[in-house]
């Protein structure tokens, strides 16, 4: 991967936040504990996590699921170096495997892997790719016939009043994270659809998770 485009720039803006970004995340990032808790894996299953930053959620998720052997993808080298650190400390760097590289170039083999993922994760990702359909269709085309994805991320915001959501995606913008309302209204509208998306939306709208199998999202074709 070059040194420029978004790689660049996300290097730029995590450069100094990398220390103290689990911190600071944990108050706004909600609902990625509870997509960790949904993922059922078993001790055979593999998972990826596209746009994996500090690693904190793919740590959580090996002591949760011991024996899956998880991957992790992002796009900036520093958060990689901050990520690999943590892995280390935490006993996993058997388990968890990182590499640099864009969402929508991600393929097993990017890890060495002849077989496909058994779990995608996009964790307040798709917000920061500025290429996000592509990165969901990688994904889609990365994981087994079984697998299934998994996205939580900003929701439209629409319960916190016009202000209130003006204000919220202003803020946001200054970490270059764009809030993708198209992706909760295309989910809300195949929610009822067979089988049917599992679809969970946090007071005021502020974000959203939603896990379905290979094929099932929206924005995919």
């Amino acid at each position: 991967m070059s040194g420029g485009g978004h790689g660049a720039l996300m290097d730029r803006v995590y450069r100094r936040q990398r220390y103290f970004y689990n911190l600071t995340r944990r108050y706004y990032l909600v609902g990625r504990d509870r997509l960790i808790r949904g993922l059922d894996l078993s001790s055979t299953d593999s998972a990826i996590e596209i746009g994996c930053g500090t690693a904190r959620n793919l740590i959580a998720v090996a002591r949760r699921y011991p024996g899956a052997r998880l991957f992790g993808l992002d796009a900036s080298q520093a958060m990689l170096e901050t990520a690999a650190r943590a892995v280390e400390r935490a006993g996993l760097a058997t388990r968890i495997t990182l590499r640099l590289g864009y969402a929508e170039h991600l393929t097993p083999g990017l890890f060495g892997e002849q077989q496909p993922f058994d779990c995608a994760i996009f964790s307040y990702s798709l917000s920061m790719i500025p290429d996000w359909r592509s990165a969901m269709r990688a994904a889609n085309a990365a994981l087994s016939a079984e697998g299934r994805l998994h996205i939580v991320d900003f929701g439209d915001f629409a319960g916190l009043g016009r202000l209130g959501a003006a204000a919220l995606r202003f803020w946001l913008r200054q970490f270059h994270v764009e809030s993708r309302a198209e992706i909760l209204r295309a989910l809300e509208a195949h929610q009822r659809a067979e089988p049917p998306l599992d679809l969970w939306i946090s007071p005021g709208r502020y974000a959203f998770l939603c896990s379905a199998g290979r094929d099932r999202f929206p924005h995919l074709g």
